[in-house]
């Protein structure tokens, strides 16, 4: 009980710290919110070795603990991951602050001026999992759009989350940004993440990364508004005129280049005019790259010495997050949508198709947040979209969809003009 009161009273601290913060951060200018991004971008550089250090401590619980690959690999820093991390900020120190601009005005026949204009959501509470890099994407997305940001990672991450925090934080304070406005919950005790969910005197948005299980229990449990962001069952519909090389390199891609990430292809589904040329590299392809299929009856039938397990109802709906791919052959453009809709998250799809009609046919039916034309599913991504970085990926559409980036942090005030009319 102890415990639990300590975790309870460190969330109340820090959330009303950030409330606090969020009404002085709103008024800062966009300079002083770029230097503060430009100092984070290099402090992460500077101090690299410690992050990567505390990251080493992680890693090392996680194996003890007898983590999968997939969550180990989700959870790992390196150089590489530091700097795409460093880049980010510097992008989203480039990007145009959305505070302030006003995005529609109109003039009543009172004469009442009336603007929209772009204000912070305030505090913006953020639940996640294993991936580190979701601590600075988050707190630089909130900082650049005016709010305050109250992270809670998984305990798998702790030691990194606390590094990272640290860093970005005191390097932002250094900027003049208020004290409060990026912060860590440091204990794991779950009694926090519960708190978190229902302080709505402190907290204006939740938003929670992570598996189905997590975002769930967030949506079941908060009394906070909720933007979810989805998990990721995505497919590659292979049409009846596909180029035949570019949908084996879309695939591979989508499935085999990070398998652990929510846009990552978990279902192939291959019109049956094409079914037995294409499966017979495809599936090879895939066997190579060490993926594990499993397929329908007719995929079983065109496999031929490549292992294919049967695929269960079960499977179609999964996110493997791993080397696995449930394969369906379908017999028509009707039966990949309507599966797909049936099955999929409404995450990222995509079709790969030479044909016009059948490309925009499955970009007007298929309901889904980001949908791709012969292009890879692992483009769903707020840096590959240009944001710099995001929040997260949304599968809802209230109030925002797909990558989150600095607009989908913001909410709309209205500012109304007059010179001493009454009604």
């Amino acid at each position: 009980m102890q415990i639990e009161n300590e975790a309870i009273t460190e969330v109340e601290t820090k959330a009303k710290a950030a409330k606090e913060a969020a009404r002085r951060l709103a008024t800062v200018g966009a300079a002083a919110k770029n230097a503060a991004l430009h100092a984070m971008a290099d402090a992460l550089s500077e101090r690299c070795d410690e992050l990567l250090e505390a990251n080493a401590r992680d890693i090392g619980a996680a194996r003890n603990r007898g983590l999968t690959p997939h969550l180990i690999e989700r959870l790992t820093l390196n150089p590489k991951r530091i700097d795409a991390m460093r880049e980010g900020l510097a992008q989203v120190a480039t990007l145009p602050d959305p505070i302030g601009e006003i995005v529609g005005g109109w003039r009543r026949p009172n004469g009442l001026q009336i603007n929209k204009m772009r204000v912070p959501l305030g505090v913006i509470g953020i639940i996640y999992e294993s991936r580190p890099n979701v601590t600075v994407d988050a707190a630089a997305l909130c900082l650049k759009s005016g709010n305050a940001v109250v992270l809670r990672g998984g305990s798998e991450a702790i030691h990194s989350n606390v590094a990272l925090t640290n860093v970005i934080a005191q390097a932002a304070a250094g900027q003049g940004i208020p004290a409060g406005a990026i912060a860590l919950i440091e204990t794991t005790d779950r009694a926090a993440a519960r708190h978190l969910m229902t302080l709505n005197q402190y907290v204006d948005c939740l938003i929670p990364r992570g598996g189905a299980s997590l975002i769930e229990t967030v949506v079941k449990n908060a009394t906070v508004p909720v933007i979810e962001t989805g998990t990721g069952n995505c497919h590659i519909y292979v049409d009846a005129n596909a180029d035949a090389e570019m949908a084996t390199r879309i695939m591979m891609n989508a499935k085999c280049s990070r398998p652990s990430v929510c846009n990552a292809a978990e279902t192939l589904l291959v019109h049956a005019d094409v079914a037995e040329a294409f499966l017979s590299v495809a599936l090879a392809e895939l066997h190579r790259a060490g993926v594990e299929v499993r397929g329908c009856p007719e995929t079983r039938g065109k496999a031929g010495e490549v292992p294919v397990a049967a695929a269960t109802e079960e499977d179609y709906f999964t996110e493997f997050n791993a080397l696995t791919l449930a394969v369906k052959v379908v017999r028509s453009l009707d039966e990949a949508i309507a599966h797909i809709n049936h099955y999929g998250t409404r995450h990222s799809e995509a079709i790969v198709t030479q044909d016009y009609a059948a490309a925009q046919r499955f970009c007007d039916e298929v309901d889904a947040a980001a949908v791709y034309v012969n292009a890879s599913t692992r483009f769903t991504d707020g840096f590959e979209f240009g944001f710099g970085a995001e929040i997260g990926i949304s599968n809802q559409k209230l109030h925002a969809r797909g990558p989150m980036g600095l607009e989908e942090l913001t909410t709309i005030k209205y500012v109304v003009r007059g010179d001493g009319q009454v009604r």
